[in-house]
């Protein structure tokens, strides 16, 4: 099969392709636990670790749902979906490793999607007669396989007004596909992480590479779900559709998990490189930041659609994103300068 033979070859290649890395990669002395990428390591198992079991219950739950239908296990279902897809965003800044391979991250999330390329492909695939199984969503490419198809046709609001709608056989049968897909691409992904540890924690250019990695997911979440939606990039207009998660009314709440995830799984890393540097004072004013940043949050609903149209609200996201954009700069122009680490080229934007 593809899903198994493609992703045994490609670990193969990345951990290969590294090897000259760890040959020139300097002693470690210091001691595991002291050590920040065993940290980062072990911290971020547990996300893809949450990741594979909400995404395993998320596809059971889709099982349940179109085997007995019922307000009861519809609104199961949609709980399940948002909790895999904020299990997701929380590990989203990890933009390096096993999520590389044959464009992970790309199948648990098509986005940005300007051209609508996810409803096209659901009109498609309901609308062919050919059987909709889990080969059927792989062959349709990466906008079929990921949380916003089965976001589109949990909430699409304008699909769940037609008589494709769920729970109809093919809406059924493409979300149980596409569910197995991302419960597949989950499972997979934290094992070969898991089994990434020991070339990771051996390999100095991992801690950069770490650092970049939050770096860019903070400027993506700036620039592109914050900017954007706001008015505040080309098209200077507030635009709902701009942002992710729009169709459930998720696109705050996934900020929210991305920015949790960053403190809960990265942060403790950096603060414990950054005390090894002797920069306990950007340490501290990170973890305040942090902290100050995710608290905006409280004041604010999940959607962005009731908050760009209210302006009281609207003034609340533009404190939301100062925060966010002065974390941002302290993490970028003082954390990793104080650590020698220059922000790389970003190709996780979707640009």
């Amino acid at each position: 099969m593809r899903h198994s033979l493609c992703r045994a070859v490609l670990l193969s290649a990345l951990l290969s392709a590294q090897t000259l890395s760890v040959a020139t990669a300097e002693p470690q002395n210091e001691p595991a636990e002291q050590n920040a990428r065993a940290l980062w390591h072990e911290n971020i198992a547990v996300g893809y670790q949450a990741l594979a079991t909400s995404a395993q219950a998320l596809s059971d739950t889709a099982t349940r749902y179109c085997d007995v239908p019922s307000e009861h296990t519809r609104q199961s279902l949609e709980s399940q979906w948002r909790e895999a897809f904020s299990n997701w965003q929380a590990v989203r800044f990890v933009d390096f490793g096993p999520i590389e391979l044959d464009s992970r991250a790309w199948q648990l999330q098509f986005w940005p999607d300007p051209k609508n390329l996810v409803g096209t492909k659901a009109r498609q695939l309901l609308s062919a007669d050919a059987p909709i199984n889990r080969q059927r969503v792989t062959d349709s490419g990466v906008a079929a396989e990921g949380f916003p198809m089965l976001e589109y046709l949990l909430f699409d609001a304008p699909f769940n007004q037609t008589e494709q709608a769920l729970p109809g056989v093919r809406s059924c049968a493409l979300l149980q596909a596409t569910a197995t897909v991302v419960k597949d691409n989950a499972t997979d992904l934290s094992a070969d992480w898991q089994a990434l540890a020991e070339h990771y924690q051996a390999t100095d250019s991992y801690t950069a590479t770490t650092v970049r990695s939050a770096m860019t997911a903070l400027d993506i979440l700036v620039q592109k779900r914050l900017g954007e939606p706001m008015g505040l990039g080309s098209s200077q207009r507030r635009l709902v559709y701009a942002g992710d998660a729009w169709r459930s009314g998720q696109s705050l709440a996934a900020a929210e998990a991305s920015l949790s995830g960053l403190q809960r799984y990265f942060l403790p890393g950096l603060i414990r490189e950054l005390e090894h540097a002797d920069q306990l004072g950007i340490a501290n004013d990170l973890t305040d930041q942090f902290q100050a940043t995710l608290a905006r949050f409280d004041a604010l609903p999940d959607d962005l659609a009731s908050v760009l149209e209210d302006d009281q609200r609207y003034a609340r996201l533009q404190n939301l994103y100062i925060s966010v954009q002065q974390l941002e700069q302290t993490l970028t122009l003082q954390a990793a300068v104080a650590l020698g680490i220059r922000q790389g080229f970003n190709s996780s934007d979707g640009d």
